[in-house]
């Protein structure tokens, strides 16, 4: 059979990269240009291209990322995986100075700004590590490349490989794959939940490790400056959103995670008898994530998001968690904008973490009326029945029956994180 070129095994392996979602390239500082000659330059980004994906940092800016397979060829059997060892898929394999030498291309033509790199399973799990390591250790060492690498570790691999890994990348990420230990030895018979769990411990403490370094040693070299990610699979199991919200907060306490990413299982071709037949609502996942932003800056402890979520452990996909917990817990409302605390305001629907910052500052000078709240959110519509300014008071709207249909977003819009 002829070798495949170079472009044919481009298409196949960043096709099968679309599955990982957790290629975000946020929480780490610009690394220099490999092609400036000054230090901090800027590259510019592609909007389209193969294996080419879009990541937002925190600052809102687009990052672009070659985003590819190693290879998808794997000896392991995970039944919803499209790459597992029984799919019947095109097969291909990059090596890692194939990789190194695609990157710096696409580099310095100013496509990307780093690479996103995983692999399927080669042989075993040290052997596929060693091969992801000396693909960032070719490009830092032998290229000097300063760009960023977001490498996908294996868990099964030798902990002194994977820890090698964390030297030469920005962001380290080891997937749980699914939300219970149970769905995951049903579903990924290869795979142990133990084992993952003590990577994702091993590497946490080899990054405080880094960091004290760091701080004594002047010339001590960054470790996974970005820390580490997961990601989970949604739908695949019996999981209920309140599992998977208590298994996020579990990962981000124990591990000090950087994000836990959740990806809505697709049916894969020649599924398993054992994977549902249709892919869960994409909304589910949307609520996935805006409860984990509850979590994460707005206080929301998981018990709190699990109370949002019906007696099924689902949460509702027609309104936004922060809404289902209020409608459930109006005794909370209304809240006084102009005496409140931080911690109240920030359960308030509708207002964010901005919003809430500018009330706080503005109250300062003078008591804020509904007007002056009016600009700091899309619709004061929806938040009239949870405040009280200095001339609104909500009265009785807090308690009526149909409030729900009063405050619930337009279907027929595009959903807002939380307005």
């Amino acid at each position: 059979m002829a070798q495949k070129s170079l472009i044919e095994r481009l298409k196949v392996l960043a096709d099968a990269a679309k599955y990982d979602a957790s290629c975000a390239s946020s929480g780490t500082s610009k690394r220099d240009s490999l092609n400036d000659r000054g230090r901090g330059g800027k590259g510019i980004g592609s909007t389209e291209g193969m294996g080419i994906c879009h990541a937002y940092a925190p600052d809102g800016r687009c990052i672009s990322l070659l985003k590819l397979l190693l290879t998808n060829h794997c000896v392991f059997d995970c039944h919803y995986c499209v790459n597992r060892k029984s799919s019947n898929v095109e097969r291909a394999r990059f090596t890692p100075r194939e990789v190194a030498d695609l990157t710096l291309s696409f580099y310095k033509r100013n496509y990307i700004e780093g690479l996103f790199l995983s692999s399927g399973i080669i042989r075993n799990s040290d052997h596929t590590m060693e091969q992801l390591v000396e693909t960032a250790r070719i490009l830092r060492e032998e290229h000097d490349f300063r760009g960023y690498i977001h490498l996908k570790t294996i868990p099964e691999a030798d902990p002194e490989i994977v820890r090698r890994a964390g030297l030469y990348a920005d962001r380290i990420s080891i997937n749980v794959e699914l939300p219970t230990d149970a769905g995951l030895a049903r579903l990924a018979p290869d795979k142990n939940a133990h084992r993952i769990d003590g990577a994702m411990g091993a590497m946490r403490n080899a990054i405080a490790e880094g960091r004290d370094a760091k701080k004594r040693f002047r010339h001590a070299p960054a470790y996974a400056p970005a820390g580490q990610s997961t990601q989970m699979i949604v739908g695949a199991d019996g999981a209920s959103d309140a599992d998977i919200v208590s298994r996020a907060s579990a990962l981000y306490g124990r591990h000090r995670l950087r994000r836990v990413y959740y990806s809505a299982f697709s049916p894969i071709p020649d599924a398993s008898a054992v994977l549902p037949l249709k892919r869960p609502p994409l909304v589910r996942e949307h609520r996935l994530y805006q409860s984990d932003w509850l979590m994460r800056f707005y206080g929301f402890s998981p018990a709190e998001v699990a109370d949002a979520a019906g007696a099924d452990g689902m949460l509702p996909l027609d309104i936004d968690p922060k809404l289902a917990w209020a409608l459930k817990f109006r005794d909370s409302f209304p809240v006084d904008v102009n005496r409140a605390s931080k911690e109240a305001l920030l359960r308030v629907p509708g207002l964010g973490t901005r919003g809430v910052a500018q009330i706080l500052s503005a109250r300062r000078h003078r008591a804020l009326r509904l007007d002056d709240v009016a600009r700091l959110t899309v619709s004061v519509a929806k938040l009239r029945p949870f405040i009280v300014t200095a001339d609104w008071r909500p009265v009785t709207l807090i308690d009526r029956a149909d409030l729900k249909a009063l405050v619930a977003p337009d279907t027929g819009r595009q959903l807002d994180l939380f307005a």
